[in-house]
């Protein structure tokens, strides 16, 4: 209309010098805030790693640091020239993340306290991290037009529920988390024990079970404990949008003489991915036949695990599970591809919280409950979907895990074309 009778003309909102308030995708930022109604932190893991020699002393007591869009470019299993580039999270205190990570360190931290992470943002713009699943604040929750892009601040919140979370970079999400800027946040019990919130009052098979009531301050009040962990962070590649990358600001908004109106995105060709390449936790799916095909069946290695100094101090978390006769095995998974997932286990599992939130625990009891999976039988995941499991056999135990990966286009794990099956090893001695 504004076109057609100038009198009608609709004045817009420059975006020039306002990139970093509430607009998605303008380059360059400029917000670097205060923390509003900013708390003393007192996570304590970061002075326990450092107290255990996993990284140095906290340069802000009781804060995690994260850089965003550390750049890198890793090797594929195929020596694929140029490998593919990804685009990293690392912290300044810990060395062990100085190159970046993939997936990023995972961060564990215990239910109520008040968590502080200080993020800086280094590279091409716009970024923000994005605590998926926990309920900040809006300016603390990392996600476009509820938060800034960051030059540097300080995130706030306190965990109230146990469970398996993530954080991603939350600001051209599309490309950010496919090349890489993600980890796992993992919600612990107060204490820090190995356990984790369920209810399995119908699963006598897990031994341990407290089901005192959440009220009476017991830090492990509805929790399980588990022998075994095992992160399954299922990801996939498309190199094309690799190839792509090179100038990262492509993927940025340039705003014209007319902002608002005629702003350019250079998004074009984000509608269509491919994957090629697929990772479980950040090892390679390498197909069995060593050929790359659409349908191929791959494998990761035995016994991978992953290193305590990108645990948050936690040693023996597992990648491919080497577990012992009735021991208690949890499996968190997430899927942090674009491919639609079926996750299908060797034993029945036992599914005790999708997306972070522990069925059947209260006060959500009445509305939902823990369930059995049986063995072979596959539980399908769309992206940035994740689940609990427990698992625990008397028997021996050799045969694989399987995921497999379809083309979420074509009706993903309910009639989409498989890409991909990767195998994960799965033992019990």
């Amino acid at each position: 209309m504004s076109f057609q009778n100038p009198a009608f003309t609709i004045r817009r909102h420059m975006v020039h010098g306002h990139e970093g308030e509430y607009v998605k995708s303008f380059d360059p930022p400029t917000a670097s805030l205060a923390t509003p109604e900013l708390l003393d932190p007192t996570n304590p893991v970061p002075e326990q790693m450092a107290a255990a020699g996993y990284q140095n002393a906290p340069s802000t007591p009781h804060t995690l640091q994260r850089d965003l869009m550390h750049g890198a470019t890793l090797p594929t299993w195929d020596n694929r020239p140029g490998g593919l580039k990804f685009a990293l999270f690392r912290d300044q205190d810990n060395p062990a993340t100085n190159n970046g990570n993939y997936p990023a360190a995972t961060i564990r931290v215990p239910r109520g306290v008040i968590f502080h992470g200080a993020v800086h943002g280094h590279g091409p713009p716009p970024h923000t991290i994005h605590w998926h699943g926990i309920e900040p604040t809006s300016i603390n929750d990392g996600v476009g037009h509820c938060s800034m892009e960051i030059g540097h601040y300080t995130y706030q919140w306190q965990p109230n529920n146990i469970g398996t979370y993530f954080y991603h970079c939350h600001r051209n999400t599309v490309w950010h988390f496919e090349f890489g800027m993600y980890g796992l946040l993992i919600v612990e019990p107060p204490d820090r024990s190995a356990r984790i919130a369920a209810n399995t009052a119908a699963f006598p098979q897990f031994p341990g079970f407290n089901s005192r009531p959440l009220e009476s301050l017991d830090p492990q009040a509805f929790t399980v404990p588990y022998d075994v962990e095992a992160f399954w962070a299922l990801d996939d590649r498309d190199s094309t949008w690799s190839d792509l990358a090179t100038d990262p600001s492509i993927f940025l908004g340039r705003v014209r003489n007319q902002p608002g109106v005629n702003d350019e995105f250079l998004h074009g060709f984000l509608h269509d991915f491919n994957s090629d390449y697929w990772y479980v936790t950040g090892v390679p799916v390498v197909p069995l036949s060593k050929v790359k095909r659409l349908g191929a069946v791959g494998s990761i290695p035995p016994r991978v695990v992953i290193p305590p100094e990108l645990n948050s101090g936690v040693r023996g978390t597992q990648v491919s599970v080497n577990a012992k006769r009735n021991q208690t095995i949890l499996v968190r998974v997430v899927n942090a591809a674009y491919d639609a997932v079926n996750v299908t286990f060797p034993i029945d599992a036992v599914i005790i919280a999708f997306d972070g939130h522990a069925l059947g625990v209260p006060p959500f009891g009445s509305y939902n409950s823990a369930f059995l999976l049986p063995a072979g039988v596959p539980l399908g995941l769309t992206s940035a979907r994740r689940f609990d499991a427990l698992l625990r056999s008397p028997l021996p135990v050799k045969t694989p895990a399987r995921v497999d990966f379809f083309d979420a286009r074509g009706g993903g794990y309910a009639g989409g074309q498989l890409r991909q099956t990767a195998l994960i090893p799965f033992t019990i001695t």
